[in-house]
């Protein structure tokens, strides 16, 4: 089956070389320690060490949270990280400093049985999905405990994974722990093959890891840079994709007539899209400021004056904190139709009013119950998107009041950290007692 499988990914990698190479010319991508993706890992790593992996910045910011804590409860255990985009790996280093961080090998036999033999891990957890054959059944044949944390499995996913028929309940099955987001993803999990005793519901860690407070230090320091000043209304779109930031900018230059002093933070979800919305706003005739050229070292009065309303922000992990800053809220990914949305619940703990379209199936559950409780409004086109927007920005009482909902519903989901390294234990101590044994 690996040889197969080997072949397959190579003509699919020869079919597509054309189109990755023009990719890598255009947007940057693909340039990134491709000889450890390719031929599999080669440097020294710590032995014994608990591998945890994030496919990219959103999982990596999960895994902050599941690492840090991780490491408080183990610190005799060595922990290694790894990362599947560009974007994932330099996140990950900024995150964890002070940890090897390295990227996932694709799933060729070769590479993955070469990394595997060099980090020889005492225990591997995926963070939400990354689930390649090759790579499990590898991992299972030298028999590594294996565990998907944070797990998401939503109907579109289900569908695609069931046309691969009994191999994806072979796969699903040699998985020593699924920890499910919902009850529906496990439920999901079960029926693609994952063993009943091995699949648990722990809520999502993203609760756990989202900042609560406005008066953060990296959000503090955000509003500084940008010259926020109290009582300045500010709308923060964030993880937008084409076409949301033309989108976002017509209901920004219309509610700026009744609100003058209205200012938006845009933050593309593509790095390789950033020069693409500054000529989107240079081309609608706004002024505009890009993070990356801003500068900290001008007094904070200078900065308030001289900043533009818009600002893009054009630098990596930056978000989280930057929702801090918003009295309203806009999720991108949502609007196209192709992307199922993004995290909500970042804005939602700052008790900022939320609002984001009707294609959110990555975060079906959250959206739900946010829209329950009266902490976020789903517009079910562009038309909707500004009627919602510009009634909560001409309403502080509304726009409050959902703020509050959102931030109390972030707090009452909290614990799935603790649920999940509770599991992760038994694994730990299991893959411990089996080494003394041999």
């Amino acid at each position: 089956m690996s040889r197969l499988l080997d072949a397959v990914y190579c003509v699919a990698l020869l079919l597509l070389s054309p189109w990755l190479l023009w990719r890598r010319w255009r947007t940057g991508r693909y340039r990134h320690e491709m000889g450890d993706k390719l031929r599999g890992l080669s440097r020294d790593v710590p032995a014994g060490a608990v591998w945890f992996h994030g496919v990219s910045v959103g999982e990596i910011h999960v895994l902050r949270q599941l690492v840090g804590a991780f490491r408080k409860r183990h610190p005799e255990r060595a922990c290694v990280i790894s990362a599947t985009t560009d974007t994932g790996l330099a996140e990950a280093r900024r995150c964890f400093p002070d940890l090897m961080v390295f990227a996932f090998p694709f799933d060729f036999t070769w590479a993955v049985e070469r990394t595997l033999r060099c980090v020889r891990p005492s225990l591997i957890v995926l963070c939400e999905s990354e689930l390649w054959p090759n790579f499990i059944r590898t991992t299972k044949r030298m028999q590594i405990p294996l565990a998907v944390v944070n797990a998401r499995m939503s109907p579109r996913s289900l569908g695609r994974y069931r046309l691969f028929g009994p191999a994806v309940r072979w796969l699903f099955g040699l998985l020593d722990l699924a920890a499910a987001q919902t009850a529906e993803y496990a439920a999901n999990l079960l029926a693609l093959g994952a063993a009943p005793g091995k699949v648990v519901v722990t809520g999502s860690i993203k609760y756990d890891g989202a900042l609560t407070a406005r008066d953060n230090p990296r959000t503090v320091a955000l509003r500084d840079l940008f010259g926020v000043a109290n009582g300045d209304l500010v709308w923060v779109a964030g993880s937008t994709l084409a076409p949301e930031e033309e989108i976002v900018l017509g209901i920004y230059r219309r509610a700026k007539e009744a609100h003058p002093g209205l200012r938006l933070f845009l933050v593309p979800r593509q790095p390789d899209r950033f020069d693409e919305v500054a000529r989107l706003v240079e081309r609608a005739g706004m002024p505009l400021a890009r993070r990356s050229e801003m500068c900290a070292a001008k007094p904070q009065a200078e900065r308030q004056v001289t900043c533009p309303p818009v600002v893009l922000v054009d630098t990596i992990g930056e978000l989280s904190a930057l929702w801090g800053l918003a009295d309203v809220a806009f999720v991108g990914g949502s609007l196209d139709g192709r992307r199922g949305g993004q995290n909500m619940i970042e804005p939602a703990a700052f008790g900022a009013a939320v609002t984001f379209g009707p294609h959110v199936w990555n975060f079906k559950e959250p959206a739900r119950r946010l829209v329950d409780v009266g902490g976020a409004y789903q517009a079910s086109s562009a038309a909707e998107l500004e009627e919602i927007v510009c009634r909560l920005l001409g309403d502080p009482s509304e726009r409050r009041a959902a703020g509050r909902a959102a931030r109390a519903f972030v707090l009452a989901q909290q614990g799935a950290t603790e649920r999940t390294l509770d599991l992760l234990d038994g694994l730990v101590v299991g893959r411990s007692q089996a080494e003394r044994a041999a």
